[in-house]
């Protein structure tokens, strides 16, 4: 059994690993004050190029998609009413953004405050969901209370457990403490491509190529008992993990491709 001290390792293993990557992007010199100055510039650019072409052309693009889907008792679940959480990766939002099973189903999002974080909150927005603004990590306290009462009041979140900010294919133990203190359900949603352009960013952003075909899978849904302990909530958080992988790999296995997880651990 897993012991509350061996829980607060994880959880140092997880905030070093995001220290080593700080620490590497400032070694190779992507912290550097030039290199900050035009990341801030190129968001300006993007936010402009996004607001008037992003989603017309995003949604022109999902058209073409061939989508399939696997997983029957994961949409029931997203198909019926709240509360509960989907748990997807922070590289897959844009090819799940504009499919029609999600967009404009009065489904909240949560978007980090950052920068990056407002483009994705324009974009969101264009396809009908509404934004919660906040971060697990960065004011997480505020962030946790809203989406408590969002969730006590009926809502349908979408997490991105891995997020703002990786490291990606981690889960941030506040979505399941967030599962415990509302009684809502989390529910796995992975998707598989098997042609797209992939971003140099942490989370290797995904965008599916025009005629991609797509498997969405939708993982059985994972309760977390109102009384589960420290331990608990790092197992229930190792078992969302396991099931967003796995459902991934099955997914890709499906469409007789190699899977773009990079050697992530069962």
């Amino acid at each position: 059994m897993l012991r509350p001290m061996q829980a607060r390792d994880q959880r140092r293993v997880r905030r070093d690993e995001v220290a080593r990557h700080t620490a590497e992007r400032t070694a190779a010199g992507r912290n550097a004050p030039g290199r900050v100055r035009w990341r801030r510039w190129r968001r300006r650019a993007g936010e402009v190029l996004l607001r008037l072409c992003g989603p017309p052309l995003l949604r022109l693009l999902a058209c073409t998609w061939r989508v399939r889907r696997c997983g029957d008792a994961g949409f029931a679940q997203l198909r019926g009413q709240g509360p509960w959480l989907v748990a997807t990766w922070h590289g897959r939002m844009l090819c799940l953004m504009p499919l029609r099973w999600h967009a404009r189903r009065g489904l909240d999002v949560l978007v980090s405050p950052s920068d990056d974080g407002g483009l994705a909150a324009i974009a969101l927005a264009r396809f009908g969901y509404r934004v919660i603004r906040g971060s697990m990590s960065r004011g997480g306290a505020r962030a946790l209370r809203t989406m408590t009462g969002a969730l006590q009041a009926g809502s349908r979140l979408v997490v991105t457990p891995d997020g703002p900010r990786g490291p990606r294919h981690t889960v941030n133990s506040g979505l399941v403490w967030l599962a415990r203190a509302t009684g809502a359900p989390v529910l796995p949603l992975g998707v598989a491509v098997d042609r797209a352009w992939r971003l140099r960013s942490w989370d290797r952003c995904t965008i599916p190529k025009p005629f991609a075909r797509l498997v969405v899978f939708h993982g059985e849904p994972i309760v977390v008992a109102a009384d589960a302990d420290d331990a608990e909530l790092e197992r229930t958080g190792a078992r969302v993990r396991t099931a967003l992988l796995a459902g991934e790999r099955a997914a890709f296995a499906e469409l007789g491709s190699a899977d773009d997880l990079d050697g992530a651990a069962p």
